[in-house]
């Protein structure tokens, strides 16, 4: 693949925010799940996650919204360009690929979110696939919420 470009760096399409990192990503993958065809308004979305103790932002603040009981979203509030994606319990960032200054360093790894993928869409590479079944996951985090809410009211918190 050649050199990549260190540290990694990027940001929105304003330039409000920007970002970088001094360690390589963990990981770029293609999420064809329906939670991030609509945060996206795409078919599918290419994250590349950093390592947390290795990102930073260098410039600018992102505002962020709550899309799941375990993730957040942020983008630029100036622009509207999605930036990050940030799970519950886990330090490592993920980022947008478009928003890298150099997304060509950085090629994808795999397939997730599969069951949802649009069907004529055609998957042109022979990359690993594989289902991520979100809606199992909105189910066991609802459930989790309301034993948390039923508990806490039963303790009288």
């Amino acid at each position: 693949m050649g050199e990549k470009t260190m540290p990694v760096t990027g940001g929105c399409l304003c330039g409000a925010i920007r970002y970088e990192s001094t360690e390589p990503p963990n990981w770029v993958v293609c999420c064809h799940c329906r939670i991030c065809q609509q945060a996206h308004g795409q078919l599918f979305d290419v994250g590349v996650e950093f390592p947390g103790e290795a990102f930073r932002y260098t410039k600018g603040e992102v505002t962020y919204y709550q899309s799941s009981p375990w993730a957040k979203r942020g983008f630029c509030a100036n622009c509207g360009s999605p930036v990050d994606t940030w799970y519950k319990d886990d330090s490592d960032p993920i980022v947008h690929i478009g928003s890298l200054d150099h997304p060509e360093d950085w090629p994808l790894e795999r397939h997730v979110g599969i069951e949802s993928k649009v069907p004529w869409h055609v998957i042109g590479d022979d990359l690993p696939q594989r289902q991520t079944d979100v809606s199992k996951h909105v189910e066991a985090a609802k459930a989790q919420e309301f034993y948390s809410a039923r508990e806490s009211s039963r303790l009288g918190g």
